[in-house]
């Protein structure tokens, strides 16, 4: 699974484990991409989306047509 949010576009960064001696390391942080499913009434369908956790607290506080219809509105071209 890729490791995009496929509405905000969130990926992983770079940076470094910093031992006791201060030594550094490089590392990765991942963003925390899930596969969620949404349900859309005014289309009668279920669409699955992998999206950022912070991007699913987002969707359920506004609702998932609102979000997208925003999202739309800023440019982002979402596939389902």
């Amino acid at each position: 699974m890729s490791r995009v949010c496929e509405l905000t576009g969130k990926t992983s960064v770079s940076g470094n484990n910093v031992s006791h001696s201060k030594a550094k390391t490089k590392r990765r942080f991942h963003a925390n991409i899930q596969s969620k499913r949404f349900y859309l009434p005014t289309e009668d369908k279920w669409i699955t989306l992998k999206v950022a956790a912070s991007e699913i607290k987002t969707i359920n506080k506004k609702g998932v047509e609102e979000y997208l219809r925003e999202k739309a509105k800023a440019g982002v071209k979402i596939k389902y």
